[in-house]
């Protein structure tokens, strides 16, 4: 009698050491698999090979808890012969579910036969009528924090044994720890490569910065639009930039940023005209692997770039209209989805917009949602044109000046008396951005340290009204002239002379005959005028 008790509890404890050994064994390749997993796939595939070798189930998933929409994401599915039946990362309420339910009380639930009828999530309905009748979920806590659980579930109602849910929660505690280390590396790798694009973008603005760093001017206009900008800025409120083409919204909209708590961060700008429309989302929200033909990697949008910074929308008027609810969208709630994903992401962002056209006539056309303009209308700032700016116009023109001919390694040039008397006669239709190219273009063909805008900006180009005042404007005659003066004088004469010739010096038509002096006096003054004829 008493050998036979004692090898029954032999075999009672030999058995207890197997399973022991068997548990001990499960987390040490538990151990394993995780310390060399940085992934969800490749972590949620070691999980489930070792876990179908010492517990039987016919279903496994991992759901983690989004800290922003409060929803559970299903990043995980293991489901044989049905693969197909739930979509791998879908979203599911929070209530109305087991794993809900775990993660929001952090303890063991088990769900049998009937009980599965309290709860009315379709993920539920779904397993339900694929027969499955029990499900584990066992939370995932780590350093005190609740934020996903792990879920097995099986065809028989007497799944999984206490022994069974005792090993499966040593295992959900190392899994925790796994899974908070692939968030961790998730999202260093998100943003290792926001940084990244954030280079790439940063060194593009930078090759195609503007030509001046700060807003040159003193005329009224201008600074009526400075004392706005000093206003806005620290606001964080939505400015709308109107103004025609060339007038330096850009450069406004940066001064905005400049003068804001944001200009630590980054200001992002985006044509809207510049990019074809049906590309123009991806550009904006990015886009994930696969979206659509010609996605092979995940892009990050303009807009996350910006996270915490300025989203510069120019030509805001040429957002198509399909588009403009997810604008509103971003500008109200301060979310996106990016093309091809589910997932809602949330971004901190001013947005300052700038079109050369009547938004609210494009509204009245319904051509722009009336919603979207009033969003975009909180402040509106009007920039001015060229021709209203006045004496600007000369301070423009010499900064420009000065920077390329730094730029361009040329000996100091001067805008001489024709060259300030055309500038302030031309009516500027492209505003700041044609100064600057004819100040430019003046540069390149200036020769012998001279500056002439006699071919840049003819005089046929001005409107006959500002000919007119060109004209009456030069009428007055000081009474004395410099010797500087007189010599620059007498060097446009003759020119003009000349090019009225064709710069033909002798003969009947030559400019000698025009100016009623003799031939070798004009090739004397040419010389020492250093005038020579356009090669």
């Amino acid at each position: 009698m008493d050998n036979a008790l004692n090898l029954e509890t032999s075999q009672a404890y030999q058995t207890q050491l197997a399973r022991e050994r068997d548990r001990l064994r499960i987390l040490l390749e538990v151990n394993n698999v995780l310390v060399n997993s940085l992934e969800f796939p490749e972590l949620f595939r070691g999980i489930v090979s070792t876990l179908q070798r010492v517990i039987h189930h016919d279903y496994t998933s991992l759901a983690l808890l989004d800290p922003v929409t409060g929803l559970l994401r299903i990043h995980a599915l293991d489901f044989p012969g049905r693969q197909g039946l739930l979509k791998p990362e879908m979203v599911i309420p929070r209530d109305g579910s087991p794993a809900g339910r775990a993660i929001g009380e952090g303890r063991t639930v088990v769900v049998r036969g009937n009980e599965f009828d309290a709860y009315n999530s379709e993920v539920i309905k779904l397993l339900r009528a694929e027969g499955l009748q029990t499900i584990l979920c066992i939370p995932l806590t780590n350093r005190g924090r609740t934020f996903g659980s792990l879920n097995l579930a099986g065809r028989r109602v007497d799944a999984f044994t206490d022994t069974d849910i005792e090993v499966v929660q040593q295992v959900a505690a190392q899994v925790a720890i796994a899974v908070e280390n692939a968030v961790a590396f998730k999202e260093i790798d998100a943003l290792k490569e926001k940084l990244s694009e954030e280079k790439l973008y940063l060194e593009e603005e930078i090759r195609n910065a503007f030509n001046f760093e700060e807003i040159v001017g003193e005329s009224a206009a201008i600074r009526r639009v400075l004392a706005q900008v000093e206003l806005v800025a620290p606001a964080g409120t939505t400015v709308l930039l109107q103004g025609e083409t060339g007038t330096g919204k850009e450069v406004i909209a940066r001064a905005v940023h400049n003068l804001s708590p944001r200009r630590e961060r980054t200001f992002v700008k985006i044509n809207c005209a510049a990019i074809p429309s049906g590309l123009l989302e991806a550009e904006l929200f990015g886009h994930e692997r696969g979206a659509f033909t010609g996605a092979a990697a995940r892009r990050t949008g303009r807009f996350e770039l910006a996270h915490g910074g300025t989203i510069f929308l120019d030509e805001v008027a040429e957002l198509p209209l399909e588009l403009q609810p997810k604008l509103l969208r971003v500008l109200q709630e301060g979310e996106f989805e990016p093309v091809g994903s589910s997932q809602t992401r949330k971004v901190d962002v001013r947005v300052i917009a700038a079109t050369n056209r009547d938004l609210s006539a494009e509204v009245a056309a319904g051509r722009f949602r009336e919603d979207l303009y009033y969003r975009l209308h909180v402040f509106p700032i009007s920039v001015p044109p060229l021709r209203e700016r006045g004496s600007d116009v000369e301070l423009l023109a010499q900064n420009f000046l000065e920077r390329n001919c730094k730029r361009m390694g040329k000996a100091p040039l001067e805008l001489t008396s024709d060259c300030l008397r055309r500038l302030r006669s031309y009516h500027w239709p492209g505003n700041v951005r044609e100064l600057e190219n004819v100040i430019e273009r003046a540069v390149i063909i200036a020769r012998e340290n001279h500056l002439n805008l006699r071919d840049v900006l003819p005089l046929h180009n001005i409107p006959q009204a500002a000919e007119r005042r060109c004209t009456e404007a030069a009428a007055p005659v000081p009474v004395v002239r410099t010797k500087g003066e007189l010599r620059e004088i007498e060097r446009e004469t003759l020119i003009r002379a000349l090019e009225e010739a064709k710069w033909k010096v002798a003969g009947t038509q030559g400019a000698a005959a025009k100016l009623g002096i003799p031939p070798s006096t004009l090739t004397s003054r040419m010389k020492a005028l250093q005038i020579k004829r356009p090669s």
